[in-house]
């Protein structure tokens, strides 16, 4: 049992405020399961006065969105000077821009579909039309367009017919003044988490067991990722030895490449030739009914109050 008294920040204002107030339900359950004392707060006007006011032992974000994977609640909370579980705010930035992870991680030799980034304002310049041929001849059919950065697959979705790209462009930039646009690859689709410390002794990260995604559409969408039953889920993922073990060591790398601490999921494809592909990053993961991390915890046989009691003793021991 914990004497802890924690606050669990959700909500916010962004496009995913219903998916964090689920998560931080979840965590806040899971938590006070284990004898941890928990607030839980609205990521608000308020916020500031309330950790000045009812400073916790620490913090735990499960904010998505901006607010929460892009760094700016860090910030906050390193300027006050408050302890928190999960990465900080210029780790955070890293990985919540998704083509500046992907560059990273190409630059460590580590492979990640060709892709390339486009604002909006190129399309208008230079004329949309002869644009979007241009990224078909680049990138070949399918092609899987998501924003640069966000979470929870808005705006994401492949592109299977020159015809449709018009529209699915309208689609994506609708999360974002910015496209990503990438080769799409064919294979099977898995999300590893990687935590810190609470693993067999180890103080550094380990990759738990991955979760092989099976959507219903074929596409592991918004709606895919938060309806119960669109989706089948493998845990540990249907892959040979060899396969598991490169999955989880692309999630350390792409951890410890992009200096993430605490927890991180990876999402990945593993290739028909073998190849395992770096998708993205997520620094503040899900936790929902239907979320990976939850899952990878029960297949590796331990609960989220204990993997998060064991990170908020982290969190309290980085600030003394």
């Amino acid at each position: 049992m914990s004497d802890r008294c924690v606050a669990v920040l959700s909500g916010g204002l962004s496009h995913e405020r219903d998916v964090s107030l689920r998560s931080g339900r979840r965590l806040s359950t899971a938590l006070r399961s284990v004898g941890v004392t928990v607030d839980e707060w609205d990521a608000d006007a308020n916020l500031l006065a309330r950790l000045r006011e009812h400073r916790p032992d620490a913090v735990l974000i499960a904010l998505h969105g901006a607010e929460g994977e892009g760094g700016s609640v860090q910030t906050v909370l390193e300027m006050l000077d408050v302890p928190y579980v999960g990465s900080d705010s210029h780790a955070c930035r890293r990985a919540w821009d998704k083509p500046t992870a992907k560059t990273e991680l190409a630059r460590a030799g580590l492979a990640t579909p060709d892709w390339v980034v486009l604002p909006h304002s190129t399309f208008r310049e230079l004329g949309a039309r002869a644009v979007l041929d241009a990224m078909v001849d680049r990138l070949g059919l399918p092609m899987m367009l998501k924003p640069e950065q966000g979470g929870s697959a808005l705006g994401a979705q492949v592109v299977r017919d020159a015809a449709d790209l018009p529209a699915a462009m309208v689609g994506c930039l609708a999360y974002g003044e910015t496209v990503l646009a990438e080769r799409f690859v064919p294979g099977v689709e898995v999300a590893v988490t990687v935590v810190d410390g609470v693993v067999d002794g180890s103080d550094g990260p380990v990759a738990l067991p991955a979760v092989e995604i099976d959507p219903e559409s074929g596409v592991y969408d918004y709606t895919a990722r938060y309806t119960a039953g669109l989706t089948t889920f493998h845990t540990p993922a249907r892959l040979d030895e060899r396969a598991a073990a490169a999955v989880a060591d692309l999630a350390v790398a792409a951890h410890r490449l992009l200096g993430l601490r605490d927890v991180s999921r990876t999402d990945a494809i593993v290739a028909g030739d073998g190849t395992v592909h770096f998708l993205e990053v997520n620094s503040s993961p899900g936790l929902t009914e239907t979320s990976l991390l939850p899952m990878a915890a029960e297949a590796d046989g331990r609960s989220l109050g204990d993997i998060y009691t064991a990170l908020i003793e982290r969190a309290v021991n980085r600030s003394r």
